[in-house]
């Protein structure tokens, strides 16, 4: 799906009027099947950002397209359809605790399916092959009939991938997907996550905190610091200098002694860049 914004702001519904906007004025497009990576400090606008492309938050100024239609000027039934080809991934998936891992995977296909399907789906599940297989593109295969509270935090973060590539998003949305993650199965749920959106030709735009982990798996980065966008740039173009400017640290606080981190795997748990 191509995604253009164009001078795009956006408020916090609960903000204070006379408050910046959240996401200051935003230009730029995003081409069919791009995948894009979007980073910077704790409170930057990041998570504002995919909820305006998620059709949750309205635009206070300036105009959002997605794949040539502005979803808030289409009638409520075709913005529920419009919002069906969408998936958000939030950093903590909302899943029962209570609920079986299979249910809670294939309510990815909900927008997709009637009510009397959806219902009936709680007590006998069809679709259990794709969704074994989902599980299994991020090492969860033997959970299919788990239930969500016997899980951990990083299988619930998996628990809530698999569920995205079954719902099959045109747009995918994924906020901070690894915080629960230790390293390999960081760099593994990364890698599925984005093989998996180039089989289907789906855009990505993924916001992460492991400033390593988005040069290494998007070709391109944007930058965004109190609601700015502060750099939109190919991966190989992000300088240690740009990376010290965005979060207002030395570059050797985010990755390492050296510039080289950034071409191996970190060999210690991802850190945090929150303040």
């Amino acid at each position: 799906m191509k995604v253009s914004l164009q001078d795009l702001s956006v408020r916090h519904p609960a903000g204070r009027r006379d408050a910046p906007p959240a996401l200051a004025p935003l230009t730029l497009s995003l081409g069919q099947g791009e995948q894009v990576a979007v980073i910077g400090p704790s409170g930057a606008g990041k998570t504002t950002l995919l909820h305006a492309l998620a059709c949750a938050l309205p635009p206070a100024a300036g105009t959002l397209l997605l794949g040539d239609r502005d979803p808030w000027a289409l009638s409520a039934p075709a913005l529920r359809q419009l919002r069906g080809e969408l998936f958000l991934a939030p950093q903590v998936p909302p899943l029962p605790p209570r609920q079986r891992v299979v249910t809670a995977v294939l309510a990815g296909r909900l927008p997709h399916i009637g009510l009397l399907r959806s219902l009936r789906n709680l007590l006998l599940p069809t679709g259990l092959d794709e969704a074994h297989a989902a599980l299994g593109r991020f090492g969860l295969a033997d959970k299919l009939f788990e239930r969500v509270d016997r899980l951990s935090g990083g299988e619930r973060q998996r628990v809530g991938l698999a569920r995205a590539l079954v719902a099959r998003p045109r747009l995918l949305l994924v906020d901070e997907p690894l915080s629960a993650l230790d390293p390999a199965r960081a760099s593994q749920a990364m890698e599925t996550l984005t093989q998996a959106a180039r089989e289907r030709g789906a855009t990505v735009v993924c916001s992460l905190h492991d400033v390593p982990m988005a040069l290494r798996n998007f070709p391109r980065v944007l930058g965004l610091r109190e609601g700015a966008l502060q750099f939109d740039l190919p991966s190989d173009q992000v300088t240690p200098e740009r990376l010290q400017a965005l979060y207002a640290q030395r570059w050797d606080e985010l990755a390492g002694p050296a510039p080289s981190a950034l071409d191996t795997p970190p060999t210690a748990p991802a850190v945090s860049y929150c303040r």
